[in-house]
């Protein structure tokens, strides 16, 4: 499912479970809580999936690449922690308030997701809130995953290129959530329907003009 924002004057469509907003703005941002849909909607992705990272603190920023994208990973106050397992290592921090941050992103990007969830002290799977921003030139939008799990994949696709996407961990009462990340996406939005199509229009008025 997706949801559509654009910034400016919104109206609000509900329709079963999918919510859409449109205005005025120039920007528009959806937010896909499906894999299927998120990767129908772009094109060249490219996925880090932290595996190669030793399951141990590291210092931030980290510089990786999602594929042929380059990217800087950081977090808001103290380093990072590897969590999950030697099989499937996911990126956390030490600190369970700290925000983590990517961007720097290369390549023209204008999508990012991944699977988004808590974790515990001991770098395992715990259930809880994570909370996800992506910012492109027009502002921000945010996502809230409610009970994530290591399934809960979330990505936003703009129609113009994104700058960062942060993750932050909903804290539960008497306890501590560790913001997690897993199997990180980066790619290229596909155009709509209505852009290629003046796209064609453009290279048939173009071809006239040379041929003229």
């Amino acid at each position: 499912m997706g949801l559509n924002v654009k910034r400016g004057f919104a109206c609000a469509v509900v329709a079963g479970s999918v919510m859409a907003a449109c205005g005025s703005a120039h920007a528009t941002v959806t937010v896909y809580t499906s894999q299927a849909a998120f990767n129908a909607a772009v094109s060249a992705p490219g996925v880090d999936t932290f595996d190669d990272l030793a399951l141990t603190s590291a210092p931030s920023p980290l510089f990786r690449n999602a594929g042929p994208y380059a990217y800087t990973a950081a977090v808001s106050t103290t380093s990072f922690f590897q969590a999950g397992s030697l099989a499937d290592v996911w990126l956390s921090t030490n600190t369970a308030t700290d925000t983590v941050t990517f961007n720097a992103f290369g390549g023209g990007v204008q999508a990012a997701g991944g699977f988004f969830f808590g974790s515990n002290i001991n770098g395992q799977f715990a259930a809880g809130d994570v909370t996800l921003s992506a910012t492109d030139g027009s502002g921000t939008v945010t996502h809230t995953i409610v009970g994530a799990t290591t399934a809960s994949f979330v990505g936003f696709v703009s129609d113009g290129p994104l700058t960062s996407l942060t993750l932050v961990s909903v804290q539960p009462i008497g306890g501590f959530l560790w913001p997690t990340a897993n199997d990180f996406v980066l790619a290229q939005a596909v155009p709509a329907p209505g852009v290629m199509a003046l796209v064609g229009v453009g290279g048939i008025v173009a071809s006239r003009r040379r041929r003229g």
